[in-house]
């Protein structure tokens, strides 16, 4: 299985939010196991690397957690076409619209996200961490 990881879910786990932060770690070891295939998208990146800046302000710290990611995800950038189907999208966030084509071109097969009600009309299956978590496990059995 490939999954998209939306941006919540990484930052969860590197600034362990509660109460969200066991599951989306779940999330993380799947992916560390190879129970999956976890992606990124570069956009998600640049905002991760905005985030941990604003909260731990020590710049080698951040670009090694961005390095560690770098080895468990495959970082998939967003095209101009991504943005420009996501316009018609019926989705009303542009930028998750954007995520979802995203998504798509490149064959997830879902996106991870704890914002599910953003992602109704999404043409892709879309997962919150614990629904994601008990489908790797289904899978396995």
């Amino acid at each position: 299985m490939k999954a998209l990881i939306d941006t919540c879910v990484i930052v969860d786990v590197l600034q362990k939010r509660e109460p969200f932060y066991k599951v989306a770690m779940d999330v993380v070891l799947a992916i560390s196991k190879q129970q999956c295939q976890g992606m990124l998208t570069a956009k998600s990146v640049t905002d991760i690397y905005y985030i941990l800046r604003r909260s731990i302000h020590d710049e080698q710290a951040v670009r090694k957690l961005l390095h560690v990611l770098f080895t468990l995800f495959d970082v998939e950038d967003t095209f101009s076409v991504d943005c420009q189907i996501a316009i018609t999208s019926p989705m009303k966030d542009y930028e998750d619209a954007v995520m979802v084509q995203t998504a798509i071109r490149v064959g997830a097969n879902c996106i991870v996200t704890r914002n599910l009600k953003d992602y109704k009309t999404a043409e892709i299956q879309v997962l919150s961490p614990e629904q994601f978590v008990a489908k790797i496990e289904e899978e396995r059995t």
